[in-house]
């Protein structure tokens, strides 16, 4: 008996204790947001920029969800749901009630909102009047609509006026002075330092001994970090003054640490032990995608390295977060993804990608009112009549991104060509990880998918560019004489 007890009492510390960790809530009401899954997401640090998810919820028939995450610092968040977000700040043990009103859902399918997006709507409720949104909000409205109304003078395609930039802090500090929350001040303090590098008002060198050299570096602060990567943004991985970028390769090459970060620390803006490791992790995550000098593995072990040794705690994190952002962008990773969804085909039974694995999969995402998608599976279907992208070693696949699935299902079975179209679809069932994990950015899309289960190019080429003519699965190439027959007038 007291051994239950024991394990009773323990779970209820447990629970306790997990409930502690969630610190903030955000609960909220979507007018018609029904059945959806909302998100909150946020950065893991401002040098990898890392997402995490922090929490996750399925708006129920009632049309409310409720969220939670832990902060020790005021953070910005992101809620999102299918293609629509909206961010904002969140400060530790507050409690935030929002509302979205009448959305219309359907925007994506007559507006490319990946190229343009369209912001989430959320209204606050009960808000204080000095939450840290409406403060920061009230210093990005001023400063941009400052910078709109004086454009010329601070359009970099011109010369910018040092003049109108000091008359716009002058003002600011008017508009806006100086809170008691730490947060908004520095917040105001950074933009403007930002700004005032970007247009070329002061040196980097001179920002750094203001604002980083002989300061502690405050990684909690989003601001900070935000201006520390800003400000040694390329300033090493591209090579420096004293030490090219061939010998910086070099020493990544040969994980040779010590001569890295030693060599670096010769620029003054560097000896800091602290600020040098922090500013080595950033240009050696810079160093990954400049593959023309730098060998990617080199540096994933490097920065392996440097997390082993490093005695700064806050670095063996953002090592970390650097990892797991570069194995997301392997290919490796993306494969093992690629093909784990399950989607429902016209008839609605469930299909694996994974149970194609062994073929070429070459795969289209469409709309099926789009004129431009129509366009290309017309396209495919000629392909497939004339015999050039018939193979047995290749599986067809076309996944309709409308959100009803009836569009899928008439388009098939009730318009006039639909048999036509006889290779298989799929419906992409509101999977929009799916969409994101693809890198969908306007329909249609093409992804080819080799039979080891990767993705074969960046953007696949559609059908008609040709590529059906010539595609890696073909055992030849088409003769000329082939081609004529292709394009040949019924």
């Amino acid at each position: 008996m007291r051994r239950i007890v024991c394990i009773a009492t323990a779970l209820l510390l447990f629970c306790q204790y997990s409930f502690s960790q969630k610190n903030i809530t955000i609960k909220g009401t979507a007018v018609n947001g029904e059945n959806r899954k909302v998100e909150l997401l946020a950065i893991a640090d401002q040098i990898s920029r890392a997402e995490i998810i922090l929490d996750t919820f399925r708006i129920g028939e009632d049309k409310r969800f409720d969220l939670r995450c832990w902060a020790r610092y005021p953070m910005m968040v992101t809620l999102q749901i299918e293609n629509y977000s909206q961010s904002f700040y969140v400060e530790p043990g507050r409690d935030y009630e929002v509302e979205i009103p009448m959305f219309d859902w359907n925007l994506d399918e007559t507006r490319n909102v990946f190229l343009a997006p369209e912001t989430l709507p959320v209204i606050f409720k009960n808000i204080p009047a000095d939450d840290i949104n409406l403060l920061i909000d009230s210093i990005d409205r001023f400063i941009g609509g400052f910078i709109e109304d004086n454009f010329f003078f601070f359009d970099q395609k011109y010369k910018p006026s040092i003049y109108y930039y000091d008359s716009l802090v002058h003002e600011l500090n008017k508009h806006c002075p100086d809170t008691e929350i730490d947060f908004v001040n520095r917040y105001k303090t950074y933009q403007l330092a930002a700004l005032k590098y970007n247009l070329k008002f002061d040196t980097r060198k001179n920002l750094i001994n203001k604002f980083i050299k002989n300061n502690p570096i405050l990684y909690y602060d989003e601001n900070y970090m935000s201006l520390f990567a800003t400000l040694y943004a390329n300033s090493i991985s591209k090579g420096t003054k004293d030490i090219p970028i061939h010998r910086l390769a070099h020493w990544v090459y040969n994980l040779d640490l010590d001569t890295y970060i030693d060599s670096i620390g010769i620029d003054p803006l560097l000896r800091h032990e602290q600020v040098r490791e922090l500013a080595a992790l950033q240009a050696l995550q810079e160093s990954y995608y400049n593959f023309r000098y730098y060998d990617g593995e080199m540096v994933i072990k490097m920065i392996e390295k440097l997390a082993q040794r490093t005695k700064f705690a806050e670095h063996k994190v953002i090592a970390k977060n650097i990892l797991d952002v570069i194995k997301k962008s392997k290919s490796e990773e993306n494969n093992a993804k690629s093909l784990d969804f399950v989607l429902p085909d016209v008839d609605k039974n469930p299909i694996s990608l994974n149970e194609m694995k062994g073929k070429w999969i070459y795969i289209s995402f469409v709309r099926v009112n789009d004129p431009f998608s129509i366009s290309e599976i017309e396209t495919m279907a000629h392909f497939k009549e004339k015999g050039f992208a018939d193979s047995n070693e290749v599986v067809f696949v076309t996944i309709a991104c409308d959100r009803e699935f009836q569009k899928m299902f008439h388009f098939l079975k009730n318009s006039k060509h639909g048999d036509r179209y006889n290779w298989t679809w799929l419906h992409f069932d509101g999977n929009y990880d799916m969409l994101r994990h693809f890198q969908i950015s306007c329909f249609p899309w093409f992804v080819l998918i080799g039979p080891d289960g990767s993705i074969q190019y960046d953007i696949t080429p559609a059908p008609s560019s040709g590529f059906l003519l010539n595609a890696p699965w073909q055992g030849k190439r088409v003769e000329e004489g082939q081609q004529r027959e292709l394009f040949r007038k019924q």
